[in-house]
């Protein structure tokens, strides 16, 4: 092969090379609107309400122990709150979730309204059942109240009514758990607070952003959730035991018994740690998490994730490219100068600028659909020039146009894109290697030699 081959190739794969600088500028720009959307999530959670956890309703019993203590031979009379945790025997929490849009600027933030009704049971010990934390202490009883921790309280949008017997008691501000302040209780007189089965009912409107949680304190918990919104994700310690979802919203059901999860013991471990510090949560890192199953209303297409992926493929666009270039520079002696490579390359970079940037404004498939074949007529115009001919500037915008529907597959088949990225360019080496398998590299570019 002649020198001058070589040094064109030379400076073909340098030019490759340095587009990789506008690519990475371009990938930085979709990192930073990545950022910004993020920072825009933030502001609107901490301005209104952010993702939701909700555990309860949990029976407090609070009690004081009196003891005696003997120090130095004397008798010294202590007294000491403590409390009683009873859980739901049965907890049944029916779902219905609505979900809209926020804006902040050009950022679209997906929000949702859930609208949950509790019913179940308690099993309401006695009085004198009370545990002693302290041998042979005296207990008082003091006023019961149920519990119900809520992890964003400006998202519960009514006072909400406790159904219990056949008593109706409004809730107030605060759950009242040591571990667990935020949320809601509602106070039980003493005189309510009679031994045996005793079933309950309420209803919460609770809105959030993001993810909708719930932590299986009772017995026997079902959890059944409806919406509109076909684009669910379930998270947590338990996926549902049935779901369906189509394009018309999603049904889920989950059925957790107590012999599955360690959600009641985790919570008498906060309390105690919180109980042990003082009131408010307990400190981060000595509480256990508590088992919980989870909802996310995710975006179909994050358009930022999706141009940040596609801006991954960038280098290879070009680099197909140029070796299309390069082959049929060389077989059809006709040259193409550096420049002309360099303003092809640039316009495939400012693809992926115009597809973050369209993307913010409309949906990303027309955004796609918009970027590219921008692109494609550009270049396509451009090559029936240098090229000299207008059918070899169209055969090389079908290509384009093709490897640009290849990476749309690509970016919608995220577990797939492995072996399709794979199988494109097995393609193009075989394409390759049949187009130029009668060619004699040595005599090419030699005066008189012709590709065979």
């Amino acid at each position: 092969m002649q020198k001058r081959l070589l040094v064109k190739a030379f400076i073909v794969a340098v030019l490759m090379f340095l587009l990789g600088a506008p690519l990475a500028m371009i990938q930085s720009v979709v990192q930073e609107r990545m950022q910004f959307r993020d920072a825009a999530a933030a502001g609107i959670a901490e301005e209104s309400v952010g993702a939701q956890q909700v555990y309860g309703p949990v029976l407090v019993m609070p009690y004081d122990e009196e003891y005696t203590v003997q120090e130095n031979g004397e008798a010294k009379r202590y007294r000491k709150r403590s409390q009683h945790l009873v859980f739901p025997q049965q907890l049944d929490v029916a779902s219905t979730m609505a979900t809209e849009r926020r804006y902040r600027g050009i950022h679209q933030i997906l929000v949702y309204n859930g609208s949950h009704k509790f019913s179940g049971d308690f099993l309401v010990p006695a009085l004198s059942e009370l545990p002693h934390t302290v041998e042979r202490s005296d207990i008082t009883p003091r006023e019961p109240y149920i519990a119900l921790a809520v992890e964003d309280t400006r998202g519960v949008r009514d006072f909400p009514q406790l159904a219990w017997g056949k008593r109706r008691i409004e809730f107030e501000q605060g759950a009242r758990l040591a571990s667990a302040p935020k949320g809601l209780h509602a106070r039980l007189p003493l005189a309510d607070a009679v031994p045996g089965a005793v079933s309950f009912s309420f209803d919460l409107n609770l809105g959030g952003l993001g993810s909708q949680a719930f932590v299986p304190l009772a017995k026997n918990n079902r959890f059944t959730m409806t919406s509109a919104w076909p684009h669910p994700q379930f998270g947590g310690q338990y996926l549902p035991e049935q779901r369906n979802v189509t394009e018309q919203g999603f049904q889920a059901v989950w059925r957790i018994s107590a012999l599955a999860t360690n959600a009641q013991q985790q919570l008498r471990e906060r309390e105690a740690v919180a109980l042990r510090g003082g009131a408010g949560a307990a400190p981060a890192g000595q509480a256990p998490q508590l088992d919980a199953i989870r909802t996310t209303f995710i975006e179909p297409v994050n358009v930022y994730s999706m141009a940040d992926r596609a801006t991954k493929y960038g280098l290879l666009f070009v680099a197909l490219t140029f070796a299309a270039f390069f082959l049929f520079e060389v077989m059809k002696r006709l040259p193409i100068h550096p420049v002309q490579y360099a303003l092809v390359g640039m316009a495939l970079a400012l693809f992926f600028l115009l597809l973050v940037s369209l993307s913010e404004h409309i949906d990303f498939v027309l955004a796609y659909v918009a970027a590219s074949a921008a692109c494609i007529v550009l270049i396509g115009y451009y090559l029936a020039h240098v090229l000299h001919n207008w059918k070899r500037g169209a055969s090389f915008a079908a290509a384009l146009g093709g490897l640009y529907g290849v990476l749309f597959g690509l970016l919608n088949s995220e577990s797939n894109a492995l072996v399709m990225g794979a199988i494109l360019l097995f393609a193009v080496l075989s394409a390759i290697m049949v187009a130029t398998r009668k060619v004699d590299w040595y005599r090419l570019g030699e005066p008189g030699a012709e590709p065979a």
